[in-house]
Parts: structure tokens; C-alpha cells; sequence
């Protein structure tokens, strides 16, 4: 597999989506959508990391696939209300590495 931008996960997505007439869901719907995968999620890392085991009845998906079922709704979401993720990403960071700098413990370097 080839590595792919965020655009390019985006574009992908809605060449995907807007094969159907259905579309996007609302934007309520994305939100119920995402919270089903991120209890989804939540149930895997409980089974690996945890102290619930699996029911020998269960299927077997993982962290992985479960991560990526929510980069899916969140980039339907994204897409849904016509919000570039790049752009949201970059402003997060200049966040991160303004306000909360010196927040962390960091790494002393050699």
C-alpha cells in the first residue's frame, strides 16, 4: 500500500460515499455513528489491555481495525460539513506546541 495525505483519505472517502444517494449522514447521525465505533474501540482495548477476556463466541477484530472504522466516520464527518482535516490538524498542533510548550517533561537531548 502506498501512504496516502489526509486529502487524499478524504477524496478517497467521498469518491466512496458519493457513489449512493444517501450520502452523508446528518450531522447527529455521524456523532451516534462515531460513538458506536469508539465503544467498539473501547471494547477491544478492554479485551487486550483489560481484565474482561473474549467470549470464545466473539469475533476476533482488533485495535487496528477498529482505529480505522473511526478514521472512516471521522473522515465522513469531516467531509460532511466540508472541513479539510490538514487544516485542522495544523491548527491543533501550532496549538499544542504554543500554548501547552512546556506542559510535559521533555526528553533531554544528548
Amino acid at each position: 500500500m502506498s501512504e496516502k495525505t489526509i486529502q487524499e483519505m478524504q477524496q478517497e472517502v467521498d469518491k466512496y460515499i458519493s457513489q449512493f444517494k444517501e450520502g452523508y449522514f446528518s450531522p447527529l447521525a455521524m456523532l451516534a455513528r462515531m460513538t458506536e465505533e469508539l465503544g467498539e474501540l473501547s471494547r477491544e482495548i478492554n479485551h487486550f489491555y483489560g481484565e474482561k477476556p473474549k467470549k470464545s463466541t466473539e469475533k476476533e477484530n482488533t485495535i487496528e481495525e477498529e482505529l480505522g472504522d473511526m478514521l472512516f466516520v471521522m473522515i465522513c464527518f469531516a467531509n460532511s460539513l466540508d472541513i479539510d482535516l490538514q487544516e485542522a490538524h495544523d491548527r491543533v498542533m501550532e496549538k499544542f506546541k504554543t500554548r501547552d510548550k512546556d506542559r510535559w517533561t521533555r526528553i533531554e537531548e544528548e
